[in-house]
């Protein structure tokens, strides 16, 4: 009995129990290794002439009774030596020395070298679910074949055996099972063939395997009889490592329906292929509806993580940003290695750089989107267009510069969605602010007292409609060199500096009785003023400094103890008839001024989508105005 050669218990003890957190991949690791072995006699065939391969092909076989499951190859093999350095070092990877040792010798060999592993502990995954394992190796470079046994970290042994073709087999001595775990589920044939299907799908030989059938028996009508036919069980032909001219749209969508369980067909396909520093080629959906858990802490966002047509990760979310969520599909590098963890991926310089290049990409379709299929961005839009927003506003707004040319708001002149860009080249020349207004919907917003004062001075209104809008144009503070400002914000100043002289003199004529007027609402505004921007309307509320009122609204809806108030000013229109009224009261009843006021206050609020707080007082007093003015 031979001992490992590097810290073995503990070593091996960590990377079975803490680099795979998922024991079904180990046939993942086997199958990938068997497919190393294949390309290397194939490299070394090339230049070889006397190595004769055979039809390369993995072959997996189960045997119920024994609880052994065998992965064969006919690939190179190892020699004595080899078994030794490859499989008695722990993270000593064959591959990757066999991978180094060809690029040093000619630096043109890379994209004639197709290595999945690198790092040299994915065979030892399998101890996850076995007992003990044994290696049968014959080497094209030996008459001799040898066999590899261990039952883990006690050590192994190496001894000459009689394996007759060139390749190698893995048996492995499957665990009986616990009340926690059930290996005899990887003694079963169906779930040898889902986890194939899974992980090495598009592993480039063909992986077959014994499967029985069900077949209705030759010259009878209704008796069936089983037969065991050997089936290649993966595609081996990734679609997304074909030419875009030979792909059709219904091939595109046939993958996407099948691959990510979904009823209809994907809005825009991307189908990427880069060359570079690191190479990858992807396969990005952009779904035609919002699938039914995107808002639900249940959704996962991530593509699929492949290197060499081999799964590593599921979901990999690491390779999108949150703002791009809703996106679907598949990365698949050559650059990435197979034996990686996720947490030492979510380290790896070479996802991150892959990352940013999908970004990037993705930012760019839907730039060509929005300028060249209007309709269909509008369509996406409506259902992903809230990502975006939380995009820009997330972070401290750190990506709003690469997500405000994609956002859209109603507006008031053009009656349908624009852009900011589009916004701003419609300005007038006069005009100095990106003015908004918030609501609930877009009639409402159009039935507000300061709305009708912004239209009609010719300026275009952005109509917000959802909580997170103002949120968002707060954090862009501004675009192309134009703040936004909000029409129901005290700093709106649409007067002329004659009007303004001329209010201030009416305001400051009528100071005491704001002031008595103000003791009937106590604290709940800042102030109370006449005003020349409400045209027809009597009443209005007005919000200075930072939080506004709808911003108030939509942040005291939110479930926490702490609760915000807008600083408020009740704005009382002085060409209306209610303004004389005021007067009058202050002269001669000034406790009936004060019921007006609270009137006039709670009509504001209603305007505004705010709450009144004493709706029976304020219906009393409403009656009792009825009443007396009959």
């Amino acid at each position: 009995m031979k001992e490992f050669k590097a810290e073995s218990k503990r070593l091996l003890d960590l990377m079975i129990n803490s680099i795979y957190t998922n024991k079904e991949i180990f046939l993942r690791e086997l199958i990938s290794n068997s497919s190393d072995a294949i390309d290397k006699l194939h490299y070394e065939s090339l230049t070889n002439d006397k190595i004769n391969m055979q039809e390369p092909k993995i072959k997996i076989e189960i045997d119920k009774e024994k609880r052994i499951l065998k992965i064969s190859d006919n690939g190179c093999g190892m020699t004595s030596e080899e078994l030794e350095n490859n499989l008695g070092t722990i993270a000593k990877s064959g591959s990757l020395s066999f991978k180094e040792e060809k690029l040093k010798n000619n630096e043109n060999a890379k994209e004639d070298i197709d290595i999945i592993g690198q790092f040299g502990v994915g065979f030892y995954s399998a101890f996850m679910v076995s007992d003990s394992i044994t290696v049968y190796s014959k080497s094209y470079k030996s008459e001799k074949s040898y066999s590899w046994t261990s039952k883990g970290a006690e050590g192994y042994t190496i001894e000459e055996c009689d394996k007759k073709e060139i390749g190698t087999s893995i048996e492995l001595q499957i665990k009986e099972d616990t009340e926690d775990e059930n290996y005899s589920q990887y003694l079963d044939t169906y779930t040898i063939q889902n986890l194939v299907k899974k992980y090495s799908d598009y592993i480039r030989y063909p992986i077959q395997m014994e499967v029985e059938h069900s077949k209705l028996k030759e010259g009878t009508k209704e008796e069936y009889e089983t037969v065991k036919e050997i089936e290649t069980l993966n595609s081996m032909i990734p679609l997304w490592k074909k030419k875009k001219s030979e792909i059709n749209e219904e091939e595109y969508n046939s993958f996407y329906l099948g691959k990510f369980n979904d009823y209809e067909k994907p809005q825009k396909v991307m189908h990427v292929s880069v060359e570079g520093q690191y190479s990858y080629n992807a396969l990005l959906y952009i779904p035609t509806h919002v699938p039914f858990d995107y808002y639900s802490p249940e959704y996962e966002k991530g593509l699929q993580l492949y290197s060499n047509g081999v799964l590593i990760m599921e979901k990999c979310a690491d390779l999108l940003p949150d703002y791009f969520a809703f996106v679907k599909g598949l990365v698949d590098s050559p650059d990435l290695s197979l034996n990686i963890s996720r947490e030492m991926l979510q380290q790896d310089r070479q996802l991150k750089t892959i990352a940013k290049s999908i970004e990037k990409k993705i930012l760019n379709e839907l730039q060509n989107m929005m300028k060249n299929q209007r309709e269909e961005y509008e369509k996406f839009f409506k259902n992903f267009g809230s990502q975006l927003k939380y995009g820009t506003y997330n972070d401290f707004g750190i990506n709003k510069e690469k997500l405000q040319d994609l956002l859209l708001f109603y507006s008031s002149k053009e009656q349908k969605s624009v852009s900011l860009k589009e916004y701003t080249e419609k300005m007038q020349e006069e005009q100095e602010k990106i003015y908004y207004a918030c609501g609930e919907t877009n009639d409402k917003i159009d039935l507000l007292p300061q709305v009708q004062l912004v239209k009609d001075k010719g300026f275009e209104i952005l109509y917000l409609t959802e909580n997170l809008d103002e949120f968002v144009l707060k954090t862009i503070t501004e675009y192309d060199k134009k703040q936004f400002i909000n029409v129901c914000a005290d700093e709106l100043n649409l007067d002329t500096e004659e009007e303004k002289k001329e209010l201030e003199k009416v305001n400051e004529e009528n100071k005491e009785m704001f002031e008595e007027m103000k003791k009937a609402i106590s604290d709940e505004v800042q102030s109370i003023r006449f005003t020349h921007k409400l045209k027809n309307h009597p009443v209005c509320l007005t919000s200075e400094g930072g939080i506004s009122i709808g911003m108030e609204k939509i942040i005291n809806a939110m479930p926490n103890d702490q609760k915000v108030k807008a600083q408020t000013i009740l704005e009382i229109n002085e060409n209306h008839p209610i303004a004389n009224t005021l007067k009058k009261l202050f002269e001669t009843d000034k406790e009936k001024l004060k019921n007006y006021t609270k009137i006039l206050y709670s009509q504001a609020r209603l305007i505004e989508g705010l709450s009144i707080e004493n709706p029976t007082e304020i219906s009393n007093l409403i009656c009792e105005f009825i009443a007396n003015n009959e």
